[in-house]
């Protein structure tokens, strides 16, 4: 694998910092809760097994169902990986696996040629849907929707399980489904093909790059790069502008971090006896993150209104209660990490480390562990979150993930030094070596290591990241220490007892948008905070597949000061903390701010649009 950096495993960390703790627990506490056999059952119906429990509801009692069993897979065994995490609870998380695998293993044994599926059938033949595909037919209620992104989350659990929780039942099953998946791919004519392309399909190369790592098996690597959507990737590097417009957001990142994962595992390869050139691959998603993150991000890190991408630079005008996908950010930060990986570029490290604390997080519900679909950017909507045994949505899926991989995109190793890209606090074991990092970021301005254990001198290096208000300093038992910026990184050599401080100053600062210029989110250093709008009450409505949103929005996002210069000039001195909140003074209206990742039961505005009094009541901010 071509890197830069390697990404440190699950299990060299331990988060401790109480934000995450919690998450974490919550998660692992809902994944728990759920019933193996009802995931299982129509797996247990397709193979011809009869099912000793109903399935669940939601998008798991139809056309889709299946796909959160993939996620699960892939949630456990990021869970039970993880650094510090209870043996009795990691105990529980491996018996899970063991069981959940072992009958996907027997569904599999009873079914042919390697297949497993969990979706209702139209008809008596359990791969309908993949058939329908091939011929054109895709109304999602009578004929398919989406098999092959069900299949792609349902492999990549497998391979999770495999790698992380090492189970080789899990690769077995992997292999034998990957084979049914490869026959079926690479049997396509080209116009098939395409009919197959056309309709989302997850991150089927990907996985299925990730399964010739596993195996060496050639022929999982020729059936990844049939998914890999050459005419998309020519869109995408062609430089024109509105590359993006109209595609479905959820459907196109993984395809992007698939073809990253074509450069990262087969670039200089021989695949077929041909020699694979992946730099068209890698710049492939190079390009695509800029467009995403300059065009069509917004302060959170996450992108899309209603599911799609809009025009290049309209933000403020698609402002809704139906923006921000989680699902999307869970696949950007996928695509950030990998590309961080290759290219060793910071731009990549600040956008997991914003979209990971404005984006993720706030995702959660932290009483309930519950996730959201949508995180509304439209001012006066307040967050909605799924139920627990009876939506099922996508995002219901991906948030499992997310919260049992928070150290993910945290450290990294170039073969030598540890680097850190992300500032929570941790327990780190790395080379011999064991170290504490505390830090409450934005609240303090420091994080303090300590190297409790160190089998020789350990080379660390911070990130200086893009929300500095400043040059970070460095001190070294209590004195200031030389340190040598590399790359965005400040260095120094630590041993055995040695207490490093590393001090970021943080302030208030504010964040426009490109088509409103009078709309501006503001941050504590790098987090984002949002103003409160009072308990959240009102009535929710449904669009799409029976995805849950706030029905309308209450409150004006219009704040009046008599001078703007003076507020762009020096935001601290009109957003004053106190303790955890933050309250806006100079204005004609009093409002209190509170991190966003901290909001989930009250109406919010992350953008307001700042107007000045003295030239125009109507006039707002063009700066």
């Amino acid at each position: 694998m071509k890197t830069v950096f390697t990404p440190l495993p699950l299990g060299a960390a331990e988060i401790t910092d109480k934000l995450c703790k919690n998450a974490f627990e919550r998660e692992a506490e809902y994944l728990l809760s759920l019933e193996g056999e009802r995931l299982l059952c129509g797996f247990y119906e397709n193979a011809g097994l009869p099912a000793p429990r109903p399935r669940y509801g939601g998008w798991e009692s139809g056309l889709l169902g299946g796909h959160t069993l993939g996620h699960y897979l892939s949630a456990l065994a990021q869970a039970q990986a993880n650094g510090g995490v209870p043996e009795g609870l990691r105990t529980k998380l491996k018996e899970r696996i063991a069981f959940l695998v072992t009958e996907l293993a027997r569904c599999q044994t009873h079914g042919k040629g390697g297949f497993l599926w969990g979706a209702t059938v139209l008809g008596d033949d359990p791969e309908s849907q993949f058939d329908c595909v091939e011929q054109g037919k895709t109304d999602i209620e009578k004929e398919a929707w989406v098999p092959w992104y069900t299949m792609h989350k349902l492999l990549s659990g497998l391979l999770a399980c495999a790698r992380l929780a090492e189970s080789k039942e899990a690769e077995t099953v992997a292999r034998r489904l990957g084979e049914w998946a490869a026959r079926r791919a690479l049997g396509w004519d080209a116009r098939t093909r395409k009919r197959v392309l056309a309709v989302e399909y997850g991150g089927m190369n990907d996985c299925l790059y990730d399964l010739y790592a596993l195996t060496g098996e050639e022929k999982f690597a020729e059936a990844a790069h049939v998914f890999d959507e050459e005419t998309l990737f020519d869109r995408i590097l062609s430089g024109d502008a509105n590359v993006l417009k109209g595609l479905h957001t959820n459907t196109t990142i993984p395809k992007v971090t698939g073809a990253v994962n074509r450069f990262l595992t087969l670039d200089g390869k021989e695949i077929g006896g041909k020699r694979v050139d992946g730099v068209r691959y890698l710049r492939v998603g190079e390009e695509f993150f800029r467009i995403v993150t300059e065009r069509h991000t917004y302060a959170t890190g996450g992108n899309s209104e209603n599911e799609h991408f809009g025009a290049d630079l309209v933000l403020d005008k698609k402002r809704t209660n139906c923006n921000c996908e989680s699902c999307n950010v869970y696949n950007m930060l996928k695509l950030a990490r990998a590309l961080f990986a290759a290219t060793g570029k910071m731009c990549y490290a600040d956008y997991y480390d914003n979209a990971f604390t404005n984006a993720v997080l706030p995702s959660q519900n932290p009483a309930t562990g519950m996730t959201t679909y949508f995180q509304p950017m439209g001012s006066g909507y307040f967050k909605v979150f799924s139920t627990p045994y009876s939506t099922f949505w996508c995002c219901t899926g991906s948030g499992m993930e997310s919260f049992t991989k928070l150290s993910d995109g945290m450290f990294y190793t170039d073969g030598n030094a540890l680097f850190v890209e992300r500032y929570l606090s941790s327990k780190v074991s790395f080379s011999g070596a064991e170290l504490t990092i505390d830090c409450d970021f934005p609240f303090s301005d420091r994080a303090v290591i300590k190297i409790l254990r160190a089998e020789k001198p350990l080379p660390l290096a911070f990130r200086v990241p893009d929300w500095a208000d400043g040059a970070p300093e460095l001190f070294k038992n209590g004195r200031h220490a030389f340190s040598l910026p590399v790359k965005d990184h400040l260095r120094i050599l630590a041993s055995e007892g040695d207490e490093i401080e590393v001090k970021i100053p943080v302030s208030v600062s504010l964040k426009g948008l490109p088509d409103g210029k009078d709309a501006f989110a503001f941050f504590y250093g790098g987090t984002l905070l949002a103003a409160r709008f009072g308990k959240a009450g009102g009535k929710e409505k449904t669009t799409g597949v029976d995805v849950r949103i706030p029905a309308r929005r209450c409150g004006s996002e219009k704040v009046y000061f008599e001078n703007l210069e003076e507020v762009f000039s020096d935001p601290s001195a009109y957003l004053v903390r106190e303790g955890e909140d933050f309250r806006l003074r100079g204005a004609d209206r009093e409002l209190v701010f509170r991190p966003y990742n901290r909001i989930y039961n009250e109406r919010y505005a992350i953008y307001l649009r700042l107007c000045e009094k003295q030239k125009n009541p109507e006039t707002c901010a063009k700066g």
